[in-house]
């Protein structure tokens, strides 16, 4: 299976790149993270167009999940709810079983800075993270992948100094995620570049991007029963296309898994 998971910053604002996404790679499942649009204003048309089906969870202008399936998988169990989750009228999780592997597509609370009541609202959703994903690992094949917002070690942003105080490097951000790493699940892109850099997220000032000023937060938690072939950041994605569009300020991460 192929399964790649991008935050593509408004599917509507994106959607050349996603079609485009879809042709290069032919992913099965992509896992799509801030939408961005209301439900019935999704493009499932133009999704359908190239061969593929949208389940998503929809909220507006704001957050937004969703996951892309080629037409010929089988698509069961969908669920829109993470239980426990601090405020389920955002739409930040999505769940399905796809050809026997439950699949989910998160974005997890930026969280802001640490003193804002949304950090605590991170670390809420993060513990509920933990207790979903050991009940659905212990039912099968897992993977969740989405925009996570924590760097796991100082090695995934370009600068540990410079983030001194902020969001995405806490102890207590990172101590959540190592629950879930040292339970039932996997870093895929660490387990097959343990020394890579893999940034996924560049901010849009500073010109970011050319400076190399990234941070790694868009990952792929593999559970037990998958075994990761491949794991690669497609930075092409990052930088506008040939018509001049805006890029999404995040990369997709492209994983290759094999039962």
């Amino acid at each position: 299976m192929r399964l790649i998971t991008w935050n593509v910053n408004s599917i509507r604002a994106r959607l050349p790149r996603v079609l485009e996404l879809l042709e290069q790679h032919a992913p099965d499942v992509v896992c799509v993270q801030e939408t961005k649009v209301a439900a019935d204003t999704f493009p499932h048309e133009a999704v359908a167009a190239v061969g593929y089906r949208a389940v998503e969870r929809s909220e507006g202008r704001w957050n937004g999940v969703a996951l892309l399936v080629q037409e010929d998988r089988t698509v069961d169990e969908v669920r829109a709810v993470l239980p426990g989750e601090p405020n389920p009228a955002e739409a930040r999780w999505l769940e399905a079983v796809v050809d026997g592997i439950r699949i989910a597509s998160v974005y997890v609370p930026n969280g802001r800075e640490p003193d804002h009541p949304m950090f605590a609202e991170k670390l809420t959703f993060l513990d509920a993270m933990r207790v979903h994903l050991e009940r659905l690992c212990a039912d099968g094949p897992t993977v969740v992948a989405g925009d996570l917002n924590v760097a796991p070690e100082d090695r995934d942003v370009w600068d540990i100094g410079a983030l001194e105080g902020a969001t995405h490097v806490t102890e207590q951000e990172r101590s959540r995620l190592r629950a879930m790493l040292e339970g039932p699940v996997i870093d895929a892109y660490r387990e097959v570049e343990p020394d890579a850099v893999g940034y996924t997220w560049w901010d849009y000032r500073m010109q970011a991007f050319r400076r190399r000023m990234g941070m790694r937060i868009d990952l792929a938690l593999v559970s037990e029963g998958l075994t990761v072939r491949s794991a690669a950041v497609d930075t092409t994605f990052r930088v506008a296309n040939e018509a001049g569009d805006k890029p999404s300020d995040h990369a997709p991460l492209v994983v290759a898994l094999e039962r």
